[in-house]
């Protein structure tokens, strides 16, 4: 598009892949996000220096702070996203749901206090995403130190500890509706996504279309997702978040006011640059008007929908992150001494990693997104398959054989899952699941650092990655949670 860009970066992304990619790049703070990414001054002071007039919040940090975004504005910036007030209202979860409730679309029961809604019941962040602030409550004898636990997570995820209450739906799916509004009124939305292989409540595997979504459904779900991001006035990208039951019926779940880290497999079937699109949002365009998007209106309805209902194919997203998923997903810091990324037909990988980086400690440890597209669903596995197999990175644990192992297996290609299959997986094999109340994990932990004190590091590697730095990463774990 022409655009010059640029980075800011903390003091342990110095040398980041992004740092080196942009045309300028500026010292932000240290480490901590709460020094650095999260500093809403010191990215307006960087705006002001480097003459910017736009900016894109990415996904994580300050991508759904309706502070930034009205920060922004004040400054005479354009914010590529959301405005500030639909940001406030479908931002918070609590709000969200009572704009959905008022839509007519089905809410998962919940509310600010616990009581009534039942166990087990689920404690989220009001402003979160990617699964950071939230907790599983079984009883009331967990209830305490689970709202402590997801505070604490909130506050230094998001800058902002506030909690609400949510039944938790046994072995739902987990579907999305991809939107696009534009400064016009019209909103489009999009074909569904798959989401339901997580671990931990955040996502590790989707996929579009859903498997297990009929045509019927899949115009409910889109017409529903509609509904809601007009109701709000929303503008930019978007995502409407459902859970859907054994029966067919389902909850809106959540709303992500920003650009979603699964958005490839989307472009991947209908062609659509959904970073090209928001930038064009936000400079006034009307998506009827985009070249790309090739929309149309349907008799009868209140929305306007792509004239590729159909996806064109079928594409898979896997996420690579630095985890050990053998222990835990404890995460996997350290540096990458090979990398040989995936390539060939239909493939994509968006990675932030490159040889000879040293993957902190300070973020999420997410180190590339792996896009597979074929015709079909069985190609999309097949060429997915390959993918991994080729994927070469050493130097540190990642979940690249584990979620190769996901894709082969024949729950996957039968679509026979749902959000609490890996958990579930992980517990019939004797590793720990996401319904862990942490003592177990701090055991274990204490138990494997101790053992290294007593017999000293060994010979040998896992995946490129030493067993004193192993202990080393259980070590650093085990003093968080202390």
């Amino acid at each position: 598009m022409g655009l010059a860009t640029v980075a800011v970066y903390s003091e342990c992304d110095r040398n980041a892949l992004h740092v080196r990619l942009a045309d300028e790049a500026h010292a932000i703070g240290p480490d901590q996000a709460s020094e650095s990414y999260l500093r809403i001054d010191k990215l307006i002071d960087v705006c002001r220096a480097s003459r910017a007039d736009g900016v894109h919040p990415g996904y994580g940090f300050l991508a759904e702070n309706a502070d930034f975004a009205e920060a922004c504005s004040t400054a005479g910036l354009t914010f590529i996203g959301p405005g500030a007030a639909a940001m406030r209202t479908m931002g918070s979860k609590t709000t969200a749901r009572d704009i959905a409730a008022a839509a007519g679309v089905p809410v998962v029961p919940g509310g600010q206090t616990p009581e009534g809604i039942g166990y087990p019941l689920l404690v989220k962040a009001v402003a979160g995403g990617g699964g950071k602030g939230m907790r599983v409550v079984r009883g009331p004898a967990g209830l305490d130190s689970a709202v402590a636990l997801a505070k604490s997570e909130a506050r230094s995820s998001f800058d902002d500890d506030r909690v609400y209450f949510e039944r938790l739906l046994e072995r739902p799916r987990h579907i999305e509706v991809q939107l696009l509004g534009d400064l016009h009124g019209t909103i489009v939305p999009f074909v569904e996504r798959e989401c339901s292989i997580q671990r931990r409540h955040q996502k590790l595997i989707e996929e579009t279309p859903s498997p297990s979504v009929t045509p019927v459904l899949r115009e409910r779900l889109m017409a529903a997702a509609a509904t809601i991001g007009r109701k709000s006035g929303y503008t930019s990208a978007g995502t409407i978040e459902f859970l859907v039951d054994a029966t067919g019926d389902f909850f809106f779940l959540e709303m992500n006011t920003r650009l979603q880290v699964e958005h490839p497999i989307t472009e991947a079937v209908t062609g659509i640059d959904f970073v090209r699109a928001q930038i064009e949002i936000a400079r006034g365009a009307r998506l009827a008007d985009m070249a790309d998007l090739k929309v149309g209106t349907t008799t009868g309805t209140s929305y306007v929908v792509p004239t590729f209902r159909s996806a064109n194919g079928h594409a898979i997203e896997v996420r690579v992150y630095a985890e050990n998923p053998y222990e835990g997903f404890l995460p996997s810091p350290g540096r990458i001494t090979h990398l040989r990324p995936p390539s060939g037909p239909g493939i994509r990988d968006d990675s932030g990693v490159f040889e000879g980086w040293t993957v902190p400690t300070a973020y999420d440890p997410l180190v590339s997104k792996v896009v597979a597209w074929a015709p079909d669903r069985p190609g999309a596995i097949a060429r997915m398959d390959r993918a991994l197999t080729e994927y070469d990175l050493r130097g540190i644990n990642t979940t690249i054989a584990f979620c190769r192992d996901l894709v082969r297996s024949p729950a996957f290609a039968d679509a026979a899952f749902d959000t609490t299959y890996v958990d579930r997986l992980l517990d019939e094999n004797g590793k720990e699941g996401a319904q862990s109340d942490g003592l177990d994990e701090v055991a274990a932990m204490a138990a494997a650092i101790w053992a290294g004190r007593e017999a000293g590091p060994k010979a040998g590697t896992t995946n490129g990655a030493s067993p004193a730095e192993s202990l080393w990463v259980q070590r650093a774990r085990l003093d968080a949670l202390r």
